[in-house]
């Protein structure tokens, strides 16, 4: 009886439910800059209310206690605020979407880049596993590559090398699961990994559980992070292409970032820890993003 108590107090009939959902992740656990200070002054505020946005859709998906179905109603109540500014409670992770309307209308910024976000974790609400790569590929483009999008449009940068902002943002999200693998299968039971190579390899998706990665999983991730090596390849024109000076120097930054939390995760297994970015990782990102911007 406790727990139905408790189940109803957490959640009622409306969109958006009672209580605020956090997964608990913060910008600490970001492996990548976000709104660092190589972006422009004035439109940092801007980037931290996208950035806000995505973190509260992103916590409602990833919720352990809300229902597949409470987590579709809430994502919905989200978009209702955001694009056509419906009444909703004055509560601090609904007012990100009041905050974020407001920037996209001020900077003439697409919805969409919001919108494509909503999509990608309304999926992670109803869906927990990917039978092939080319369906992760799918997911990144709605889950990552509008990131990348709003970026490129905020400062007015050319829409011809979103395709290399693109690999970029997908190198991003794969690096991501690779390295919570084992934490989203554990809490969420869900799994990014394609089942398909999975099978190709004789490997039973409950071998992510393990502490230790067997030989044929480990062939699985280094299969994929050859595949990341190629889109880190490809997203070098995003850094030559971009007009801002800021911005490339921010992109060039995380281009690097990518390529060692590759290398680490090549060297490192993420089931026995979190594969993560270092200290001198980011020293030497930044020393590197220098010939970028003379």
């Amino acid at each position: 009886m406790s727990s139905m108590k408790n189940h109803v107090d957490m959640y009622d009939s409306s969109i958006w439910g009672k209580k605020d959902v956090s997964s608990g992740k913060g910008v600490k656990d970001e492996n990548f800059p976000v709104g660092s200070l190589l972006i422009s002054k004035h439109l940092r505020p801007h980037v931290q209310a996208y950035y806000n946005f995505a973190r509260v859709i992103d916590d409602i998906a990833d919720s352990e206690i809300l229902t597949s179905e409470e987590k579709v109603f809430r994502l919905d109540g989200m978009q209702a605020v955001l694009c056509d500014n419906i009444p909703a409670p004055d509560r601090a992770d609904i007012m990100t979407a009041r905050f974020l309307r407001n920037s996209l209308i001020e900077t003439c910024v697409s919805f969409e880049t919001a919108t494509d976000l909503l999509i990608a974790f309304r999926q992670d609400a109803v869906k927990n596993r990917y039978e092939t790569f080319a369906e992760l590929l799918d997911y990144c483009r709605y889950s990552a590559n509008p990131v990348g999008h709003y970026l490129l449009d905020l400062h007015k940068e050319n829409a011809l090398i979103k395709p290399a902002s693109d690999a970029l943002c997908t190198s991003l999200q794969i690096l991501n699961h690779l390295q919570d693998c084992k934490t989203d299968l554990i809490k969420l039971n869900r799994c990014y990994i394609p089942l398909d190579m999975l099978r190709a390899e004789y490997v039973e998706i409950d071998a992510i559980r393990d502490i230790g990665t067997v030989s044929g999983l480990r062939n699985v991730f280094n299969y994929i992070l050859d595949y990341v090596d190629d889109l880190n390849l490809e997203a070098e024109r995003l850094v030559q292409q971009i007009v801002n000076r800021r911005l490339k120097m921010e992109s060039s930054i995380i281009l690097s970032l990518a390529r060692f939390l590759t290398d680490h995760l090549r060297k490192e297994d993420p089931l026995a820890t979190r594969v993560k970015l270092n200290y001198k990782d980011a020293l030497k990102a930044m020393f590197y993003s220098f010939p970028h911007i003379l």
